[in-house]
């Protein structure tokens, strides 16, 4: 069983997030990604309520902020395996 290593932190109906977790899914598995609403917490909506979706490593604390590519995630993946 894999652990969770990444947030995804996003908001329902936001097809930015959709677009990143569907770009997250296509490096690594599924399992491995926990997805934040941000709407239930004021402070996570006062860091990322203008830069969702933010994807961060949680071993690391790196974060990518939208607009990150597959090559982006790929990199931070990387970070992960090491």
């Amino acid at each position: 069983m894999m652990n969770i290593q990444y947030n995804l932190y996003s908001s329902e109906g936001c097809h930015l997030c959709e677009e990143a977790l569907a770009l997250c899914e296509s490096v690594m598995p599924l399992n491995t990604i926990n997805i934040v609403d941000i709407v239930e917490d004021e402070k996570l909506v006062e860091l990322y309520g203008i830069s969702i979706p933010v994807l961060e490593q949680l071993n690391s604390n790196e974060k990518l902020f939208w607009p990150f590519t597959q090559e982006d995630i790929k990199k931070l993946h990387k970070l992960e395996l090491k």
